[in-house]
């Protein structure tokens, strides 16, 4: 049973809801006013229903500030950018079509808290339900004529519940101690400057950089004119970056590495941005899921996908709550070595740190050594002591090293390459095409060459990575839908406040971290909810291959107190 959602066709305001069956076929249809969809919703439509609509993040908000969660939906704007590039679906009408209104970027803006509660948020295309439950039936044609519809079927439905758990995250917010953040800052900055400017600790370290690099009118913010204030006091530099900073045998090295620290903290999570993002002790950030083209998450702002450690005792759980901190420890290498059926690396990681496990078996001395090696090859490094240690791996681990080679040699070609569950790397672009067209010319000089080898090599490193971070994160996906379903089925607290119902929610999400906020009674519930939903979801994505995902969980009061 599908409920599809989208504007009604005469473009008046109205939306209009198709009761769809599964084959496809309009059971009714439903003509109402925005303000009348939580309530509909609440009324008729079935637990079992699975909403259809073209973007999450534009419908599902105005649910939710009703005080309305749904359980399934599918994001067709997600779906379908999967489908146009898949491999599996590459045959389809939808993937051969021309580009359309569906492969078009929408910027959802989302209706002013202050307005009316049901004022629907608005997409540039303003697609109909027609538009919608025509783009259901194409998408479906495309999954059901792909080389492997279980694989597809798995990826778009992890992908539609991300998108539900990204609004919801946003929705309810991480909860977020301002006063703690405020005194960090004062200690870290000096007090708050009343008119702008720089903090005294920012500016008595500027005027240190000045003097010792005799340049009374540097502005250390200016990238540009810092490297002329280094290269006229004689130093060899060619960036302003921290890691050549560092080998700087100068005065200024230390004012100058300690400057760039706090004014990172400044900028990135200062006074303005507690201004900007957090609102009645919440942090609101705007997830953005498949914003990276290996299906990880990005933001449209407020920096959710780097907390810093500076401001990480600043996330305290709320009075008779707990925060629940999971991480998956060295994600990448155990999913590549369930994609490769590699039964000697995985057993190296079971029950214990697969670095080690790697010194423990004798393929490397150190556990340092081991994870140089397995970062050298999962990024493709080809120089140092990382490339020095890869034969090594090789010989232990044949079918993981070699399930990443090949990808790197598709890329290197110009090749495609695809994910665990079947999303697939773009293809290269024309300058790419351009460059290795001219080196192959019988008139390339050594130039030519050089330029392309470099650039297919660089390509190489994009598709090898491409096909473990994208299935690592569709391991992440899967992890936090069944999570999701298993918070849900918990018992509600008598805590209940404005944004949530009692329940353990999720609030933080960073690639291979998650955290729950919970009432403390139900913690020890909910810590066995993340360990369950971790082995559920390596099972879904790789059957019975014996593959331990491990996890570090802390059950705390605020984030600081998990590292």
């Amino acid at each position: 049973m599908y409920l599809v959602l989208g504007r009604h066709p005469q473009a008046d305001g109205r939306l209009q809801l198709f009761d769809v069956d599964d084959s496809l076929t309009v059971l009714a249809s439903t003509e109402l006013d925005p303000a009348e969809l939580p309530a509909v919703t609440a009324l008729r439509a079935p637990a079992a229903a699975r909403w259809v609509w073209a973007n999450t993040a534009e419908w599902y908000p105005m649910l939710l500030r009703a005080g309305i969660r749904i359980d399934r939906c599918i994001d067709l704007r997600l779906t379908h950018a999967i489908l146009r590039r898949s491999e599996l679906s590459a045959r389809s009408k939808l993937a051969t079509a021309d580009d359309g209104r569906w492969d078009m970027p929408v910027v959802v803006e989302e209706a002013d808290q202050k307005l009316s509660l049901f004022d629907a948020d608005r997409s540039a295309d303003e697609l109909t339900s027609d538009d919608v439950l025509q783009e259901l039936r194409l998408q479906h044609e495309a999954i059901e004529e792909s080389l492997d519809p279980r694989r597809l079927k798995l990826l778009l439905a992890a992908e539609s519940a991300g998108a539900l758990i990204a609004v919801e995250m946003k929705h309810d917010g991480l909860p977020f101690n301002a006063d703690v953040h405020h005194k960090q800052l004062t200690l870290a900055l000096g007090p708050r400057p009343q008119f702008g400017g720089r903090p005294e600790k920012l500016e008595h370290l500027a005027r240190q950089i000045r003097a010792l690099l005799d340049a009374p009118r540097l502005n250390p913010d200016s990238a540009i004119e810092l490297l002329r204030a280094l290269k006229r006091a004689g130093l060899d530099v060619s960036t302003t970056r921290q890691w050549e900073l560092e080998r700087l045998e100068h005065p200024v090295t230390t004012p100058l590495l300690e400057y760039k620290k706090l004014s990172r903290l400044l900028t990135a999570n200062g006074w303005a941005w507690m201004d900007a993002w957090i609102r009645d002790g919440r942090f609101h950030p705007d997830y953005v899921p498949g914003g990276v083209v290996t299906g990880r998450w990005a933001t449209r702002g407020g920096g959710a996908l780097q907390l810093p450690k500076q401001i990480r005792s600043a996330v305290v759980a709320d009075q008779g709550w707990k925060l629940v901190v999971a991480d998956a420890a060295q994600l990448e290498p155990r999913v590549l070595s369930a994609m490769s059926h590699d039964a000697a690396m995985a057993s190296a990681s079971l029950g214990k740190d697969l670095y080690q496990g790697l010194v423990d078996n004798g393929v490397v001395d150190t556990r340092a050594h081991a994870k140089l090696a397995m970062l050298g090859a999962l990024y493709g490094s080809t120089t140092g002591e990382s490339a020095q240690l890869m034969p090594r791996l090789q010989r232990a681990y044949p079918a993981a090293i070699g399930m990443v080679e090949t990808a790197a040699q598709t890329g290197e070609r110009g090749g495609i390459v695809s994910t665990w569950l079947g999303r697939s790397s773009p293809p290269p672009g024309s300058g790419w095409n351009q460059v290795q067209q001219k080196a192959s010319d019988p008139d390339a000089g050594p130039a030519d060459e050089r330029r392309a080898r470099s650039q297919a090599r660089e390509r190489g490193r994009f598709t090898r990575n491409f096909i473990v971070q994208g299935s690592a994160a569709e391991w992440a996906l899967c992890w936090m839908a069944n999570l999701r379903q298993r918070l849900a089925s918990l018992p509600t607290a008598d805590l209940a406040a404005p944004w949530n119902s009692g329940r353990p929610h999720l609030v933080f999400f960073m690639h291979d971290e998650v955290m729950v906020h919970t009432p403390e009674d139900l913690a020890e519930d909910v810590h066995t909810a993340v360990l369950a939903a971790a082995r559920d979801a390596g099972r879904l994505m790789f059957g019975t291959f014996p593959i331990d995902f491990a996890l570090q969980v802390a059950v705390v009061d605020n984030y600081a107190q998990a590292k």
